[in-house]
């Protein structure tokens, strides 16, 4: 029951991320300083939208008649493209937040990562483009399009909540923006 839950919140976390990108607005960027990381991924989300709308197209006429079985595809179908503009639109509408004022930088992808990082327990930021990742322990890698470009060395760790609820403790997080040179002086402002 309770993953049953999780993915309902997921699609409708999904959906209003959707309707936010239509109304061009973002969420929780307060009063901080937004940085994105969706440029990463565009064109591989807009390649993969096309393919599912190709798909959509070719099975409507191959299941033509077949009213039942082509009512069900169409709709998963049609959902499946929703799915996946809505999953590029988490990208845009939720970027990293740099907020000096609460002393924190919020680290997010999609809708499935948000960790709050406090910004006295980054120990070292620097740009460090990277395109593989094992993964081990203590280290949080949010990768988008399979790279991060800015890493963080923490003095404590934080704690990061995964996708089904259970939570790792992490002193090292990697993660991508579209400009990690403007996102790393600005840590470096915001620390000092």
């Amino acid at each position: 029951m309770r993953v049953g839950w999780l993915l309902v919140r997921h699609e409708v976390r999904l959906l209003a991320s959707l309707a936010l990108w239509v109304a061009r607005r973002t969420h929780g960027t307060g009063g901080g300083v937004a940085f994105g990381y969706a440029r990463g991924q565009g064109a591989m989300m807009a390649g993969f939208a096309f393919v599912c709308v190709v798909e959509t197209v070719a099975l409507s006429v191959l299941l033509w008649d077949r009213p039942v079985v082509h009512a069900a595809f169409l709709f998963l179908d049609v959902y499946t493209v929703v799915f996946v503009v809505a999953l590029h639109a988490s990208s845009v509408v939720r970027p990293h937040v740099l907020d000096v004022d609460r002393g924190a930088l919020r680290i997010r992808r999609y809708v499935h990562v948000d960790l709050l990082v406090p910004l006295e327990r980054i120990g070292a930021v620097r740009r460090e483009l990277r395109m593989t990742h094992e993964r081990a322990d203590g280290e949080l890698d949010v990768e988008v399009g399979s790279q991060t470009s800015v890493t963080l060395e923490l003095t404590e760790p934080v704690t990061h909540v995964g996708f089904f609820g259970r939570s790792r403790e992490v002193r090292v997080v990697r993660f991508h923006a579209d400009d990690p040179d403007g996102l790393v002086r600005a840590l470096g402002r915001a620390r000092v």
